[in-house]
């Protein structure tokens, strides 16, 4: 697989384990009256563990492909 299809390929991981995310957020937190925003009103309790899992894929997902783009343009951070 060349490098431009890993990278695409990576980023597809991202965006999905992003969206899995979301929709946990979704289904644990009510929405306000115009159904767009979470409504924390009600102080909404979420299971710490499923939110660490969750933010740790998504954080670890995101330092593969850091590393991609900092040795693809040869960053220094």
């Amino acid at each position: 697989m060349d490098e431009k299809a890993m990278i695409e390929q990576e980023l597809a991981k991202l965006i999905d384990i992003r969206e899995a995310f979301l929709a946990y957020l979704d289904a644990a937190i009510p929405k306000d009256k115009s159904g767009i925003a979470f409504d924390f009103s009600a102080h909404p309790t979420l299971d710490a563990q499923s939110v660490y899992d969750h933010f740790y894929k998504l954080d670890y997902q995101a330092r593969k492909i850091r590393g991609f783009v900092v040795g693809k343009m040869g960053l220094n951070p």
